[in-house]
């Protein structure tokens, strides 16, 4: 079956940079769609950003100019590089992949998640 295994997360200080890693394993054919979202405390799960298989992304307006995502379809890996953090990005991180496609289904998978935690 699909599994999606996440990198990178971790602490950093307010205005650095982390990067995180998103590999999906299996016998995959393809996947539509792979993104990221996020669950702070207290707060419902949003969407941070997401990137097509042709490239398109689009971004939460909260994270807009600061992180950039990214993906290998090669490698079946997407990324999420965080640059000039603030405290409010502290949260746990869940990679997503849409309309994946193997020999006998096509869904969508989620990671474990990832905590992110940005000290001020």
């Amino acid at each position: 079956q699909v599994q999606l295994v996440e990198s990178g997360g971790g602490l950093v200080q307010a205005g650095g940079s982390l990067r995180l890693s998103c590999a999906a394993s299996g016998i995959i054919l393809r996947i539509d769609v792979m993104g990221w979202y996020r669950q702070a405390p207290g707060k419902q799960r949003e969407l941070v950003a997401t990137i097509t298989r042709g490239g398109n992304s689009n971004y939460a307006d909260s994270v807009r100019g600061r992180f950039t995502v990214s993906r290998d379809n090669a490698k079946n890996t997407v990324y999420l590089q965080m640059n000039s953090l603030k405290s409010e990005d502290t949260a746990v991180y869940y990679c997503n992949a849409g309309g994946v496609y193997t020999p006998g289904t096509i869904r969508d998978y989620w990671g474990q998640g990832t905590q992110v935690t940005v000290s001020s």
